[in-house]
């Protein structure tokens, strides 16, 4: 088989396709994707955009937040800047100006703002898609919660709703997406309502990180599946994901399996939920678990009932036998005896499940 007929690697296919849209007549979006206030996707966008411009690129900035840090000050300095309009006391993207001085790169923040009433488009968004079909390549940023499709499970996570938002349609469009990580909290003093509440922060961010992960994943499907479809060409690359979600009477099934079905939706994943059965539980166990298999089979999900002493290696063996790529696990941070003794279980399944992605759910 000669080199033009083999199968060729998604990398490859996806280089093509990026050398194919650099030629393009059409601009380039870059989307700095964060998942918190406050993560630093302002100073990045602008760092990448120093970047470009020191590489010889014409680069402006369109629209920056009207405050912001020293650091994000600094870098504004070393850059042109188009200055905003001002309609109703609203702040409005100069399009016009842009389209006139047609630099290669404009750099963009707050993606899902609306524009004031009376402006020629509705949303921010909207212009920036003006600006792409003028062939001039964007770098913006948006938080998670701004993407409209996703905007019910940010909601149910964080308790807020934000009203401006962005099609997930035209994030999807982004030849690139980079996700700005939250920084790790400090360690410090604090006292028990404290420790509760930086606990309950820590799943947040976890949670709304996911989302994150899944949306810039989904983006990159998107990319191949656009380029296999130009070109005719029938290739299957993805080795389906398929998610055990590892069920007992106190997991915290509810987060578990949420998480598990916002990862099956994206990715057509194969979702099973499994119990090691334990001889002689109590009453009030039994009916917690046959509670929480009953909320696993409502939600669609394959369950399975396994046996043997060792459930670490029970799980181990069958998430094998079936492909399993993620497990979710509950665990208690209660340690008895003979977990001190022969080991916790959650650390010999994690040491153990080479090739598996494994995520720990508090209960």
């Amino acid at each position: 088989m000669t080199s033009e007929m083999r199968r060729r690697s998604p990398d490859e296919l996806l280089r093509e396709y990026q050398a194919e849209e650099t030629a393009a007549a059409s601009g380039q979006l870059k989307v700095f994707l964060g998942y918190a206030s406050g993560v630093g996707k302002s100073f990045r966008m602008l760092d990448e955009a120093r970047r470009r411009r020191e590489r010889g690129a014409d680069v402006v900035v369109g629209a920056i937040q009207t405050k912001v840090p020293p650091e994000v000050e600094a870098l504004l300095g070393k850059l042109d800047v188009i200055p905003l309009q001002s309609v109703a006391d609203r702040s409005l993207i100069d399009v016009e100006a842009l389209l006139r001085r047609r630099p290669g790169v404009c750099v963009i923040d707050g993606l899902a703002y609306d524009n004031p009433p009376g402006a020629p488009r509705q949303h921010r968004w909207q212009d920036v898609q003006l600006l792409l079909d003028a062939g001039i390549h964007v770098i913006a940023s948006i938080n998670i919660q701004y993407i409209a499709e996703l905007r019910d499970q940010v909601e149910a996570i964080t308790g807020k709703r934000v009203q401006e938002t962005v099609p997930v349609s035209f994030v999807r469009n982004a030849s690139d997406i980079e996700i700005v990580d939250a920084p790790p909290e400090e360690p410090l003093e604090r006292s028990v309502e404290q420790q509760v509440d930086a606990e309950r922060r820590a799943r947040q961010l976890s949670r709304l990180r996911e989302l994150a992960l899944v949306l810039a994943a989904d983006v990159v499907d998107h990319q191949l599946t656009e380029y296999l479809e130009r070109h005719g060409i029938h290739q299957q690359f993805r080795t389906q994901e398929r998610i055990l979600v590892c069920v007992t009477p106190r997991a915290n099934i509810h987060e578990m399996m949420e998480t598990a079905l916002t990862i099956a939706e994206r990715f057509h994943a194969e979702l099973i939920v499994a119990y090691v059965h334990q001889p002689n539980l109590a009453e009030e166990d039994r009916v917690a678990l046959e509670e929480r298999l009953t909320i696993a089979r409502t939600a669609g999900a394959h369950v399975e009932l396994l046996e043997g002493d060792d459930p670490a290696e029970v799980l181990l063996r069958f998430a094998r036998s079936r492909g399993v790529t993620q497990i979710f696990v509950g665990h208690s941070q209660r340690v008895g005896l003979k977990a001190r003794i022969l080991g916790n279980p959650i650390d010999r399944l994690i040491g153990s499940a080479t090739g598996m992605d494994v995520r720990v759910f508090p209960q």
